[in-house]
């Protein structure tokens, strides 16, 4: 399996991930002029593209979802209440286009499985991608971690998870305070804290690789995030030099291709 998460932020968010001769997008919340130069960046086709799978409706995960789809005649996989949700703003798609699916779904050389998550969007869901004996996991946008989440997310071999805002840079900072309530509340975004913790509680092998990602612009710093979370990992005696890897995404650029 490979993954390069093409752009992660609150700006947009786009994440690729191909085994064999199946290649997926998960979210397109990018132009799709952005989201083909990342592409061509990494040496991919954007014509190779086999699905869109979106994680809820919000303009930052869809933005090109319907472009790419009609420039590339490529099926776009949601459940049904997203589905309603967003319709209107990606426009017409081909009938065989639109995949409507709730939990489970195979799609060429990857099982594909959504999970519940808690964010004020209709029905946003998280994801678990399978190849062999491989699996990433991807869980943005979400203001709390329920038990059933850590059992979706534990013993993944790549995981992209949410460390969106410093806490304390959010109460200080310039957003209104129903927006500043939003952030930091249950159906919100991640902290760093909350990344870390539940780092250290999830993280058994050894050997993840465990991507940052959707980061606020206004609210926290790539660095901060990476050092919060490392610290929190070490007070809980696991050490990035004994296999594991931690790395950053990023809102304006692919983050680098990695392999399992």
């Amino acid at each position: 399996m490979k993954f390069c998460s093409l752009y992660s932020g609150s700006s947009g968010n786009c994440q690729f991930i191909m085994a064999g001769n199946t290649k997926i997008l998960v979210d397109a919340g990018l132009s799709g002029k952005k989201i083909q130069q990342a592409m061509e960046c990494i040496g991919e086709d954007p014509s190779d593209i086999q699905g869109i799978f979106i994680t809820h409706e919000h303009i930052d995960h869809i933005q090109s979802a319907g472009i790419l789809s009609r420039r590339f005649n490529i099926p776009i996989y949601a459940n049904e209440k997203t589905w309603e949700a967003m319709q209107p703003s990606i426009g017409e798609i081909k009938s065989e286009n639109i995949k409507i699916f709730e939990y489970c779904v195979e799609i060429g050389d990857f099982y594909v499985q959504a999970f519940d998550i808690s964010h004020d969007a209709v029905n946003p869901v998280g994801y678990k991608i399978f190849n062999k004996t491989k699996k990433i996991s991807l869980l943005t946008d979400t203001g709390c971690v329920t038990e059933d989440i850590k059992k979706h997310i534990s013993d993944s071999d790549l995981l992209l998870i949410e460390s969106n805002h410093d806490e304390d840079m959010v109460l200080v900072g310039s957003y209104p305070w129903p927006l500043k309530r939003r952030v930091l509340g249950d159906h919100g975004h991640m902290s760093n804290d909350s990344a870390g913790n539940l780092l250290a509680e999830i993280l058994k092998k050894g050997s993840e690789i465990v991507l940052l990602g959707h980061l606020s612009k206004e609210n926290n710093f790539p660095e901060l995030a990476y050092k919060t979370v490392e610290n929190i990992l070490n007070e809980n005696n696991i050490f990035i030099k004994d296999g594991l890897t931690l790395d950053m995404t990023y809102r304006d650029k692919p983050s680098k291709v990695y392999e399992l």
